[in-house]
């Protein structure tokens, strides 16, 4: 959290980041983290999360080599009561580990093969230190995020998964909402935000503020974290050198709850952070470098 019919083969080598040969890229994507950041969305709890786990227990993923995933909910101290339908769903989980027989309407087999696990905010912090309390918690080395407000489809996240596929780059995939389900107003300010962005930063994301990407964990560590980086990642993961690659996916209507963005959320709150993310992107962090052992110093000599 991008539409790609690609079929490739998992290869299990090491691969390294061009911008530091010491960094491993490649990662066998036996494992994911779903992280999720919620603010106020009770009523999307219980329906996206079974989506969720429905989608990351197809056979499509079980193909692809996928054998475990853990789904991450933070809740940025939501005043109504996402905490709540997230602690139920938990349970319920934990009884139907347990009891197979129980007449529970969830995808139990699923269910029984993930993990469900909440982080709280003690007090609200925004989207992007959602983002990062669940990525520093997540305890795979792949990192699917994606909203909480139920507008990505889970059912995407395997297009995502199917680029990475045999790659020889530090990659970040983008989903890319070619056809949005939004107002337009909403859509007209989405499109302004994300030309501004993409002329200045050249980040090479036609849709950055798109909420389902994949990522290793590795690269998202490495970035700089500040208030809003989420609408930055494909340029910041750039400057680490990594690879960015956009998959057209679906969009829906928001069915439930209220959006929490609107024009002066995109257009103008976030001019400080672009013109701090331009400063940075400017002044890449890591150059090619080797260490010297007795195997290759006397080619140095």
């Amino acid at each position: 959290m991008s539409l790609s019919n690609n079929t490739h083969t998992h290869t299990h080598s090491p691969i390294s980041n061009p911008q530091n040969p010491n960094v491993s890229c490649h990662i066998p994507m036996t494992a994911v983290s779903v992280v999720v950041p919620m603010y106020q969305e009770s009523e999307n709890v219980s329906l996206l999360l079974n989506e969720i786990v429905a989608a990351l227990s197809s056979e499509e993923l079980l193909a692809l080599g996928l054998k475990k995933f853990e789904i991450i909910v933070v809740d940025d101290a939501s005043r109504d009561d996402t905490l709540e339908q997230l602690i139920l769903f938990k349970q319920i989980q934990t009884q139907a580990k347990t009891n197979t027989n129980t007449n529970i309407h969830l995808n139990l087999t699923g269910l029984i093969s993930s993990e469900i696990r909440i982080v709280k905010h003690l007090a609200n912090g925004g989207q992007s230190r959602a983002v990062i309390s669940g990525v520093r918690h997540a305890k795979y080395d792949w990192i699917v995020t994606l909203d909480g407000d139920g507008q990505n489809d889970p059912k995407d996240i395997k297009n995502l998964m199917q680029a990475v596929k045999n790659t020889e780059d530090w990659i970040l995939v983008a989903g890319h909402r070619a056809t949005r389900k939004d107002s337009g107003l909403k859509k007209i300010s989405s499109k302004i935000a994300n030309s501004v962005r993409g002329f200045l930063l050249k980040d090479d994301c036609p849709d950055t503020g798109c909420g389902l990407k994949l990522f290793p964990k590795k690269l998202f560590m490495a970035l700089p974290k500040f208030k809003n980086m989420h609408r930055f990642l494909p340029a910041l993961a750039k400057r680490e050198g990594a690879k960015i690659i956009n998959i057209k996916i679906s969009h829906r209507e928001r069915t439930r709850g209220v959006s929490k963005y609107g024009v002066m959320n995109r257009l103008f709150v976030g001019i400080v952070d672009l013109l701090g993310v331009m400063w940075l992107v400017r002044r890449p962090s890591k150059i090619e470098s080797i260490e010297l052992n007795n195997q290759n110093l006397a080619e140095v000599e």
